[in-house]
């Protein structure tokens, strides 16, 4: 873990019991306060699902799965979800979830091939995510930034709410989020990486939301990945700029020697409708790749996001919230 910053000489502000008490604090509060916002319902999700069930989450689609073999059931194979994206959707329509609608779950994951175990990343997911029906008409560019700016006041007022019950802890979150597009840090820092973008932005803007992730740049490189079967990051949106997807990145300045100096909490995206047809349609799928039949149906028009807790060494936590 070459990644993971230990600082020589920390001391933390809480001691340990109290440090779970505030954990449990935060956790509760922004839960409640975002369904409030976000008018989301509270559901229980699975853990694992059984292989070729066509629900799971396939990331960028070569990430191993965790698995096992069921005993009493054949000795069926069974694997560790690696997100709820489409199980989520399955529920908005199975439940009859109306537009304006939406759930909230807390969701476990074991993800083997993370890529980096640092104080921000973990093979271990505990993770909120949310998801609600929009319209067609909603998935907009100027929609898609109110959600950003909902979803940022939240996190503001558990700041407040945090620093009101610990004052020794300090409020770093300005009042306001800038947003920018991928290919707008592309132009502006084209002989740096995406991550040296990421903290250069959020060094001279604070938190911001990145726009049009996962498409190819004018370069003809990627800002990030992102998992085809439903990331839109293809729908023009003005200015010879596409993508209705992105992430919210907030600067943590204890952490601002890592890699991701922008911490990337949120995720956010407005998700195409019917994965089987739209998706093939607009490129999202490519010739070969499974096309689960349960996904052929008719599925609400939805927005998402997903919100990570904690990480594997419980040195750091991490929020990853928006992905859609």
């Amino acid at each position: 873990m070459p990644e993971l910053v230990l600082h020589e000489g920390y001391r933390p502000l809480l001691g340990l019991r109290e440090t779970e008490r505030a954990i449990k604090f935060v956790k509760d509060f922004f839960q409640e306060h975002l369904a409030a916002a976000l008018n989301l319902q509270r559901v229980s999700a699975p853990l694992f699902l059984k292989k070729g069930s066509g629900i799971n989450d396939d990331l960028n689609g070569v990430e191993a799965k965790a698995t096992f073999r069921i005993k009493d059931d054949a000795y069926a194979e069974a694997e560790c979800l690696f997100s709820l994206a489409k199980w989520k959707r399955m529920v908005l329509a199975d439940y009859g979830f109306q537009s304006g609608e939406g759930l909230y779950t807390d969701m476990n994951a074991i993800r083997p091939d993370e890529e980096c175990l640092d104080n921000l990343h973990s093979v271990y997911v505990d993770q909120w995510d949310w998801e609600r029906v929009i319209t067609e008409r909603q998935r907009s560019v100027d929609f898609l930034k109110d959600i950003v700016r909902t979803i940022y006041a939240v996190l503001r007022d558990t700041e407040a709410a945090v620093q009101a019950r610990y004052p020794q802890i300090v409020p770093i979150l300005p009042k306001e989020i800038a947003f920018v597009h991928a290919e707008e840090l592309l132009e502006r820092w084209p002989d740096i990486g995406p991550r040296q973008r990421e903290n250069r932005i959020t060094a001279e803007r604070g938190p911001v939301f990145v726009i049009g992730i996962g498409g190819t740049l004018a370069d003809g490189t990627l800002h990030d990945g992102r998992a085809p079967d439903y990331d839109d990051w293809i729908t023009p949106t003005g200015n010879g700029y596409k993508g209705l997807n992105g992430d919210i990145l907030l600067r943590y300045p204890l952490l601002e020697c890592l890699r991701w100096n922008g911490w990337k909490r949120n995720r956010l995206r407005p998700r195409i409708r019917n994965l089987g047809i739209d998706g093939l349609e607009s490129g999202h799928w490519q010739p070969g790749q499974h096309r689960p039949p349960e996904l052929a149906r008719q599925r609400p028009w939805t927005g998402y996001h997903r919100a990570r807790r904690r990480s594997w060494n419980r040195r750091g936590s991490r929020v990853y919230a928006v992905r859609e």
